[in-house]
């Protein structure tokens, strides 16, 4: 199996939505919430402010960011941590 063809025939298959969502993505005017952290280095925020580094706080801390008012006002979109996917609230 040619694994080349098979993406080049995704990439054909949902260039438009591909360029539509890059274009949402770099919107003038908004930025990318960065919170792709990974445990250890959230770790180190949480425990500058005597917090434990567990998966609860790092949710919380996240949680956080994302719950922030009127946020879409600013961003555009979210670069996530692979341990944010499994989370929910």
């Amino acid at each position: 199996i040619n694994s080349g063809s098979s993406l080049k025939m995704s990439l054909e298959k949902y260039s438009d939505e591909l360029k539509e969502t890059a274009a949402k993505m770099v919107r003038p005017g908004f930025g990318l919430l960065a919170c792709d952290e990974s445990t250890g280095t959230v770790g180190l925020r949480l425990e500058s402010i005597g917090l434990e580094n567990v998966e609860e706080n790092r949710q919380i801390w996240r949680q956080l960011l994302f719950t922030t008012p009127e946020l879409g006002n600013y961003i555009s979109g979210a670069i996530l941590f692979e341990e944010t996917l499994y989370q929910s609230s």
